[in-house]
């Protein structure tokens, strides 16, 4: 029996062997009600998860670990840029570095890391979208010449035409007082 049910459960070169669905991505109890199903007769989702871990199965999260691999040209890329940036700046021309940072939800919501009260600000239970006041879109602008950067928020959609933006305000703001 045991045998018949690993079978079941494990993919064989042709495909899935339960109906041609991935049985990894479905719950215990659909799993335990699948095989009883297939061997007629009556599979708890206990013995579900048992017979799975028996199998050296496990419930895992994805990991990060596969590369794209680089682009032949990727060092010729950073060298063009490594040589634009030294001629900027040698001629007193500004360098910068833009960087849009993580969207953040206006409103009353639970933010991570901790501040002194003496009492806990009440939040909302969730963070749902529709119950954002706005959504904040912060550029981050790094003037490389002078260490000196400027966080630029507004409650645009993240575009191009608001990084272009963002970009104006830091000139305006602080890099023509700084750069002929």
């Amino acid at each position: 029996m045991i045998q018949q049910i690993r079978r079941l459960l494990e993919p064989d070169t042709a495909g899935d062997p339960i109906s041609g669905s991935k049985w990894t991505h479905q719950t215990a109890p659909k799993i335990a009600r699948r095989l009883g199903e297939t061997l007629q007769l009556k599979v708890s989702a206990t013995v579900g998860r048992r017979l799975l871990k028996d199998l050296d199965y496990s419930l895992k999260s994805n990991r990060k670990c596969l590369s794209a691999g680089n682009s032949p040209h990727r060092d010729a890329q950073f060298a063009v840029i490594q040589r634009l940036r030294r001629h900027f700046a040698e001629s007193g021309d500004p360098v910068i570095s833009v960087d849009s940072k993580k969207k953040e939800l206006i409103g009353l919501f639970k933010n991570p890391g901790k501040t002194w009260w003496r009492q806990a600000k009440l939040v909302q239970d969730h963070d749902f979208r529709s119950q954002a006041e706005g959504i904040a879109c912060p550029y981050g602008i790094y003037d490389v010449g002078r260490n000196f950067g400027l966080l630029v928020v507004g409650q645009s959609a993240d575009t191009p035409a608001f990084a272009v933006k963002s970009i104006l305000t830091w000139w305006l703001q602080q890099g023509r007082h700084h750069y002929r």
